[in-house]
Protein backbone atom coordinates (compact mmCIF):
# COMPACT_ATOMS: atom_id res chain seq x y z
CA UNK A 1 0.00 0.00 0.00
CA UNK A 2 2.10 2.29 0.94
CA UNK A 3 4.67 1.77 -1.91
CA UNK A 4 1.91 2.28 -4.28
CA UNK A 5 1.29 5.77 -3.15
CA UNK A 6 5.23 6.51 -3.48
CA UNK A 7 5.16 5.21 -6.86
CA UNK A 8 1.97 7.19 -7.89
CA UNK A 9 3.53 10.35 -6.24
CA UNK A 10 6.78 9.71 -8.45
CA UNK A 11 4.39 9.20 -11.57
CA UNK A 12 2.52 12.09 -11.24
CA UNK A 13 5.79 14.45 -10.23
CA UNK A 14 7.28 12.52 -13.54
CA UNK A 15 4.28 12.90 -15.41
CA UNK A 16 4.57 17.15 -14.16
CA UNK A 17 8.40 17.14 -15.49
CA UNK A 18 7.32 15.59 -18.72
CA UNK A 19 4.45 18.34 -19.81
CA UNK A 20 6.95 21.11 -18.51
CA UNK A 21 9.23 19.60 -20.76
CA UNK A 22 7.14 19.10 -23.61
CA UNK A 23 5.88 23.15 -23.06
CA UNK A 24 9.47 24.34 -22.84
CA UNK A 25 10.13 22.19 -26.06
CA UNK A 26 7.15 23.54 -27.79
CA UNK A 27 8.29 27.54 -27.12
CA UNK A 28 11.59 26.72 -28.18
CA UNK A 29 10.38 25.50 -31.13
CA UNK A 30 8.31 28.52 -32.15
CA UNK A 31 11.28 30.42 -31.65
CA UNK A 32 13.61 28.85 -33.64
CA UNK A 33 11.07 28.35 -36.20
CA UNK A 34 10.08 31.63 -36.62
CA UNK A 35 14.21 33.02 -36.53
CA UNK A 36 14.97 30.46 -39.27
CA UNK A 37 12.07 31.43 -41.50
CA UNK A 38 12.59 34.61 -41.21
CA UNK A 39 16.56 34.58 -42.47
CA UNK A 40 15.26 32.34 -45.13
CA UNK A 41 12.47 35.10 -46.42
CA UNK A 42 14.73 38.03 -45.66
CA UNK A 43 18.07 36.17 -47.32
CA UNK A 44 15.33 34.63 -50.43
CA UNK A 45 13.05 38.04 -51.36
CA UNK A 46 16.45 40.37 -50.25
CA UNK A 47 18.47 38.58 -52.78
CA UNK A 48 15.73 38.63 -55.47
CA UNK A 49 14.85 41.96 -55.12
CA UNK A 50 18.67 43.26 -54.78
CA UNK A 51 19.42 41.34 -58.10
CA UNK A 52 16.24 42.88 -60.20
CA UNK A 53 17.27 46.14 -59.35
CA UNK A 54 20.75 45.53 -60.04
CA UNK A 55 19.57 44.61 -63.39
CA UNK A 56 16.98 46.46 -63.87
CA UNK A 57 14.28 43.74 -63.94
CA UNK A 58 10.78 44.76 -63.81
CA UNK A 59 8.01 41.77 -62.98
CA UNK A 60 5.04 43.81 -63.09
CA UNK A 61 4.34 46.61 -66.38
CA UNK A 62 3.63 49.08 -64.08
CA UNK A 63 3.63 52.17 -66.76
CA UNK A 64 0.24 53.73 -67.04
CA UNK A 65 -0.69 54.35 -70.75
CA UNK A 66 -3.86 56.63 -70.89
CA UNK A 67 -4.67 55.74 -74.42
CA UNK A 68 -4.94 51.90 -73.95
CA UNK A 69 -8.30 50.16 -73.51
CA UNK A 70 -6.58 47.17 -72.28
CA UNK A 71 -3.46 46.00 -70.69
CA UNK A 72 -4.14 42.34 -71.40
CA UNK A 73 -1.27 40.98 -73.67
CA UNK A 74 -1.87 37.52 -75.91
CA UNK A 75 0.44 35.04 -75.07
CA UNK A 76 0.71 32.88 -78.20
CA UNK A 77 2.54 29.62 -78.75
CA UNK A 78 1.86 28.99 -82.05
CA UNK A 79 1.10 25.50 -83.31
CA UNK A 80 4.10 22.72 -83.60
CA UNK A 81 4.68 19.67 -85.37
CA UNK A 82 2.84 16.61 -83.55
CA UNK A 83 6.49 15.20 -83.05
CA UNK A 84 7.75 17.69 -81.08
CA UNK A 85 5.57 17.47 -78.48
CA UNK A 86 6.50 13.83 -78.23
CA UNK A 87 9.80 14.72 -77.43
CA UNK A 88 9.77 17.61 -75.28
CA UNK A 89 13.28 17.12 -73.78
Amino acid sequence: MIKQSINKKRNEKFDKFKQGQKMFGDDIAVIINSILLSIVYILGVGATSLFAKITGKKFLNEKIDKEKTSYWEEFNLGVKEKEEYYRQF
